[in-house]
């Protein structure tokens, strides 16, 4: 008998989804936009079980004089942000709390939890002069340049 599943485990279909019957095997047609907002909605549900990691939007531009790295840090104070540059690597690391503590969020957009970006930066700064301000949840780095050395001329006697 066609399309009988007698003693078997009826096949789960999705709601929407047209199936052409051929005999006993049963084909469905894909859609690729399904199976992405599956992947999504996994991704969501696993993203939410495990501790919150984010990392803010930086911008990082060289002038004449200096390296200048702003980055997003809404809701952030001083206290919370460290940066620290060593071997030529600017490391600005911090700290968001959430601001209300929940069991199962439904959704979430707004990171929270520890965060550290670290950015290359090549060896004429000037790590001494570094200044650091933060403004309306904006942080902007400065790291000057320490002016080229011009090679010297050695005239041969």
């Amino acid at each position: 008998m066609l399309g009988s599943f007698a003693g078997r485990a009826r096949p789960r279909i999705s709601p929407g989804v047209r199936m052409l019957r051929c005999g006993v095997v049963a084909f469905a047609r894909w859609d690729p936009f399904r199976d992405l907002i599956a992947i999504q909605h996994r991704i969501e549900r696993l993203a939410v079980a495990g501790p919150h990691g984010w990392a803010p939007a930086v911008d990082l531009c060289e002038t004449e004089a200096a390296f200048v790295l702003t980055a997003e840090l809404p809701g952030l104070t001083r206290d919370q942000i460290d940066i620290s540059l060593l071997e030529g690597r600017l490391t600005i690391r911090g700290r968001r709390d959430a601001r209300v503590a929940c069991e199962h969020y439904h959704q979430l957009e707004r990171g929270h939890g520890d965060f550290a970006r670290t950015f290359s930066l090549p060896p004429h700064v000037d790590s001494g002069a570094i200044t650091a301000d933060l403004a309306q949840g904006v942080l902007t780095v400065t790291v000057p340049k320490r002016p080229e050395t011009e090679p010297r001329r050695v005239d041969v006697s």
